[in-house]
């Protein structure tokens, strides 16, 4: 068989790490060790899988994928709060437009994932061990005002509908870039990119983790 080379950039702080698939977006997994953020990058391949195919990509088979460490950086308050935060140089990579229609495409599929996973959910989740945790509806509510945040730090001056915003991010993420910051602030494309889609897939994922099976 085949083996699928994963490239992956590292964002480490002294109590957390994320271990994310550079060529990816949306695919980023934390852990407490570089080690155990890399093995939870690899156990969450099925669950990315159908994300890839949804955004028009052949995902490789899981049990044949290669997990390649490109780059590492220190990670900060932000790594530690639970956030992928750093821009990597595999962040800053030129974006051909097929590079850039292809960020567009998973970006669109890591929503579509949350709405669909969102809109199945009960509005009760299950609680953790404190009691804590939002329920649907403020989870669904807590994507929409990040993605109005995401698409400030990229310029765009819109804040609604939703629908409109988002349309507006991916107009963005289509176009072609030599990795400059977008809108000359912090976030390049690729990062763009990463972020958004982690975020939402992320929240899909914890939803789907906290519903209650079917009695």
């Amino acid at each position: 068989m085949t083996r699928k080379r994963i490239a992956v950039s590292i964002e480490a702080a002294p109590k957390k790490a994320f271990a994310t698939a550079a060529d990816w977006p949306g695919w980023s997994r934390s852990g407490k060790t570089e080690e155990l953020a890399v093995q939870a990058l690899a156990d969450y391949g099925a669950r990315y899988s159908p994300v890839a195919k949804l955004g028009g990509e052949e995902f490789p088979k899981t049990g044949g994928l290669d997990f390649e460490v490109v780059e590492r950086q220190g990670g900060g308050g932000g790594t530690e709060f639970g956030v992928p935060s750093n821009v990597t140089d595999q962040d800053r990579r030129r974006t051909s437009a097929k590079d850039a229609d292809r960020l567009a495409r998973l970006v669109e599929a890591a929503w579509q994932t949350f709405e669909t996973v969102a809109a199945a959910a009960p509005e009760e989740l299950r609680k953790g061990p404190r009691g804590g945790g939002r329920n649907t509806s403020k989870v669904v509510a807590h994507v929409v005002e990040s993605d109005e945040a995401y698409a400030r730090e990229m310029g765009i001056k819109l804040t609604a509908p939703i629908d409109e915003v988002r349309a507006a991010i991916v107009d963005v993420l289509r176009r072609p870039s030599d990795g400059s910051p977008i809108a000359d602030r912090r976030w390049t494309p690729r990062y763009a990119a990463h972020r958004i889609a982690w975020h939402a897939l992320d929240h899909a994922w914890e939803i789907e983790d906290r519903t209650e099976p079917a009695g």
